[in-house]
Parts: C-alpha cells; structure tokens; sequence
C-alpha cells in the first residue's frame, strides 16, 4: 500500500464518518419534530388489513385492531 493509497483511504473513510454523524443529526432532527406534533389516537389495523393514524412508513407489529365506529 502507498502513501497515496493510504491517504486516500483514509480520506473517504473520514468523509464517511462525517457524512453519518450530519445525516443522523438531521434525521434526530426531523423525527424529534414529528414527535411534538398533536397526533390522532395510537396506530391500529383496520378490518381491512390497512394501517391508520401512523405517521412513518414502518408498521408496529402487534397493534391492536381499530374500534368499529359505533
């Protein structure tokens, strides 16, 4: 491995590292103030299958089924 190599390698694992830590305090920052926002009641599964009241495109498992409206 060459001095040139050697820095070189280094360079991109430094830039790396840096562009992690920034792109975590951006996500931190974004989902911190989705969390501050007034939601609707908790996530349930419609009769459907479908999902409501969930903001972010993952899915708890295991949420409770929807209350029928009465």
């Amino acid at each position: 491995m060459t001095r040139t190599e050697l820095t070189s390698g280094s360079a991109t694992f430094l830039v790396v590292i840096v562009a992690g830590f920034l792109s975590t305090a951006y996500v931190d920052r974004q989902f911190a103030a989705e969390a501050t926002r007034p939601t609707a009641p908790s996530a349930c599964v419609e009769a459907g299958g479908g999902w409501k009241n969930w903001l972010w495109p993952n899915v708890p498992a295991l949420s409770p089924k929807c209350r029928e409206a009465l």
